[in-house]
């Protein structure tokens, strides 16, 4: 698939955030694995308003308006551990609800606004009771982390004079021109450019720093050029609900025309001529289920509709062909895939489908002159092999095999280019790039040395050029891009990610150890650490899992995290079942019924990693997102004895009531990965048994820092409300629980590279503070 470059960062700079866009809850895409994708108040005393009590005048008022002391068990608690208490105990509403002969109660489910969908595009228009306690338990995390506040300037401080403000991309050319991203000094969101490709003065295409002014949130999706190099099609969100108005600019003039289409998903494809493009266009409920074909200077409202998928368990995505001759629309579940190819030479081109949707069947596709390559899992090969079509009949009966299955071995990605096939593999857990000779057949591998790096490949716009790019970085050595001759196998190095307050990959460890799970699994852990860290046990550790939707954890260089692990943390990923990180049937390991199993990997990691001495438990810190932040969820319910603290980033903690609601964007065709508990017992009761709101107990629970985003449309701000209203309701002991919302973004968290960092040393000062409150005496 030819994808537009990445623009939130240069690629020496790896973005770090909640999200990443696609219609899941995952951290991003894995090529094998695709997915079917503010106002402030003054701070409220309590959680909600009440609403019964009425205005008294006079003394009598004025005695009644004094504080009242505080009885609570959570006022009580913070108290006795010198913190200031809590808000009010959030209103309790309970509603209860009978499946399958079962009733469930939820007592916080009025959190979730009744218009939701108003509030993804207009923040203001969240209900004021529920505005009310979201700022309540921001000024309350405000209050309890205040005396970290120096802590996280310093953090803040080091964490910036790592990046190279004035950064840019290495170019990569097309046709007469090189194209690339790079940011001025000081500036939180990039320049897109190109320059003459045989040398010359470079054109600003876009300056996203200029365009993000006087915006809270901005998020640049796409900046795709046109075939004829005249015209930019780009793609913004400007509330972090991820629905992005689509644009085209005037690369002549500077100015952009007058087409304007809304609520797309942010992707585009231009026709060869230039005359216009296809896009997706997103429904009521947020879903990106249809493509629209656009010619320059119509009205969005004449747009032609192309295709739609009616069923809400599909999403459907569109990309091009390395070739640039074709448009794919890719219509996905989390089980099954079907593809169509719309020739970009004819503008009235309908779609012409590859092989219709199969349980279980998943394929991708690049086009090759009058074949077709296909990674799949056809024929029971779960690993993927890749195949061969011919273009002019591509059903499934006329594939043929070109490279074979091999179990545990697997095929993560390929890019079809005029003379070579790129693969992507993954093997005990190491990702390889191999080259393959199409007219030969010969293959050789890049090599690399280690047992801890990462391998990405990088975009490269042409499909007639021998040479190919790869990025490549570990947990202690900074990002590098390569370009590489697939004819004559000669690199050459493009740019190293320069780190200007310095950095030594000498000065640190890098480890891969093993963890036995309760039922016998080896699970693999990548640790980082300073040389001069002293493994007896006695150092914090940050402990971060993912485990969902297959998406592979990768070690790659980081340089925020390098400021825990200069203060002694041992920084460790748990390669838990639910990704792919060991195969695709890791990842079915860790899914629907078998979901606790990536639970039970966590916690397996911590254990093993105190038995080694890295650290000792109650001295981990653990960090997940998105569906990571369930398996914090899950954890902290199953093993709080074992944590220092919790960090759960925009956490899906809610599963049970989000599987039962089948208006939210990401309900239907997420049943193929937890289960349908509306239709089915089975998985009622199995998602009942571990989702984390539903199985808070009155137990001592470790403090847990939980954040959220005002317009997320993947993880609603009301999952992480409700799950700390319940925390603090029923725990027996420990905290604080502390909620922390941005009013101004959704899942990505915020949006400029500096305000994001503000983000990160919130949570390294919890880590710190809460590792040190757990020290040895």
């Amino acid at each position: 698939m030819k994808k537009p470059a990445p623009l939130s960062a240069p690629a020496g700079e790896p973005a770090e955030a909640r999200g990443a866009t696609g219609a899941s809850r995952a951290k991003a895409k894995s090529p094998a694995v695709s997915k079917p994708m503010a106002q402030k108040s003054k701070p409220a005393k309590s959680g909600a308003p009440d609403s019964s009590r009425k205005k008294k005048s006079g003394a009598r008022s004025a005695k009644r308006a004094e504080p009242k002391k505080r009885t609570d068990k959570a006022a009580l608690a913070a108290l006795a551990a010198g913190l200031p208490p809590p808000p009010l105990p959030v209103r309790k509403r309970p509603v209860s609800r009978t499946f399958h002969g079962e009733t469930i109660v939820d007592e916080y489910g009025w959190l979730r606004a009744p218009n939701w969908q108003k509030v993804l595009r207009n923040p203001a228009a969240l209900p004021k009771d529920i505005r009310a306690v979201l700022t309540a338990e921001n000024a309350y995390a405000d209050a309890v982390l205040k005396p970290q506040r120096e802590l996280r300037k310093t953090l803040v401080k080091e964490m910036r004079g790592r990046i190279k403000e004035d950064d840019s991309d290495p170019p990569s050319a097309d046709g007469p021109w090189q194209y690339y991203n790079r940011y001025r000094k000081g500036a939180q969101h990039p320049l897109v450019c190109r320059r003459p490709r045989k040398g010359g003065r470079e054109h600003i295409l876009l300056d996203c720093a200029k365009m993000a002014e006087g915006k809270a949130f901005f998020d640049l999706a796409a900046a795709t050029h046109s075939p004829n190099h005249a015209m930019v099609a780009w793609s913004v969100d400007v509330k972090g609900s991820e629905y992005f108005t689509l644009r085209i600019r005037d690369v002549k003039s500077g100015k952009d025309l007058r087409d304007k289409i809304p609520d797309t998903d942010g992707s585009v494809v231009w026709f060869s001529d230039a005359s216009g493009f296809y896009y997706i266009r997103m429904d009521e409920n947020h879903r990106p289920c249809r493509v629209y074909r656009h010619r320059l200077g119509e009205a969005p409202d004449h747009d032609e509709l192309v295709f739609e998928e009616f069923d809400p368990r599909w999403f459907v995505r569109i990309g091009e062909t390395q070739s640039g001759a074709y448009a794919t629309i890719e219509v996905e579940d989390h089980e099954a895939a079907e593809t169509y190819l719309l020739d970009l030479s004819d503008p009235h081109a309908q779609p012409v489908l590859v092989e219709p949707k199969q349980p279980k069947l998943r394929y991708d596709v690049d086009h090759h002159g009058d074949h077709l390559f296909i990674l799949t899992n056809a024929h029971g090969c779960e690993d993927f092999k890749i195949m061969q079509a011919p273009l002019a009949n591509p059903r499934l009966e006329h594939w043929t095999e070109l490279v074979p299955h091999k179990p545990g071995r697997m095929i993560t990605g390929c890019v079809a280019y005029a003379r070579h096939l790129v693969r992507t593999e993954l093997e005990d857990g190491l990702p390889r790039i191999v080259i393959r000779d199409i007219a030969s057949g010969e293959e050789h591998v890049i090599e690399h040395e280690g047992d801890v790096y990462d391998l990405d490949l990088d975009e490269v716009l042409e499909f007639d050029t021998n040479v190919m790019r790869f990025g490549y970085s570990s947990l202690k050595e900074p990002s590098e891009i390569w370009s590489y001759d697939m004819t004559t196998r000669a690199r050459t190095l493009l740019k190293r990610q320069i780190i200007p307050s310095g950095h030594n990959p000498d000065d640190y460890v890098t480890r891969r150890i093993m963890a036995l799970s309760h039922d016998g699994a080896s699970v693999p852990i990548s640790l980082l650490h300073a040389r001069s860290t002293p493994i007896d046990g006695t150092a914090p550790l940050l402990l971060e899992g993912y485990g969902s939707y297959g998406d592979v954890f990768e070690a790659h260089f980081s340089t925020t995290r390098l400021s825990l692990v200069d203060r002694g943390f041992v920084y460790a990923i748990a390669h838990i079942r639910g990704g792919t990180d060991k195969g695709w049937n890791w990842y079915l390991d860790g899914k629907l019924e078998k979901k606790p199993n990536t639970f039970h990997d966590f916690i397996a990691c911590g254990r093993r990693l105190a038995q080694e001495k890295y650290t000792s438990e109650g001295r981990i810190v653990a960090l997940g997102g998105s569906a990571g932040g369930m398996l914090m969820g899950a954890v902290a319910n199953m093993a709080p004895e074992l944590f220092a603290g919790v960090i759960a980033d925009v956490p899906f903690v809610d599963v049970l009531n989000t599987m039962l609601d089948d208006t939210l964007p990401l309900t239907p065709p997420e049943w193929l990965e937890w289960g349908n508990p509306i239709s089915d017992p089975k998985a009622f009761d199995a998602i009942r048994a571990y989702s984390p709101y539903d199985n808070v107990k009155p137990q001592h629970y470790p403090p847990i820092l939980a954040e959220a985003g005002l317009t997320d449309p993947r993880v609603t701000y009301w999952e992480p409300a409700k799950w700390v209203a319940r925390l603090r309701a029923k725990m027996t002991g420990g905290g604080p629980i502390l909620l922390r919302t941005n009013m101004d973004a959704g899942h990505g968290g915020a949006s400029g590279r500096f305000d994001r960092l503000n983000e990160i040393a919130l949570e390294f000062a919890f880590a710190i503070w809460a590792a040190q409150r757990r020290a040895p005496a």
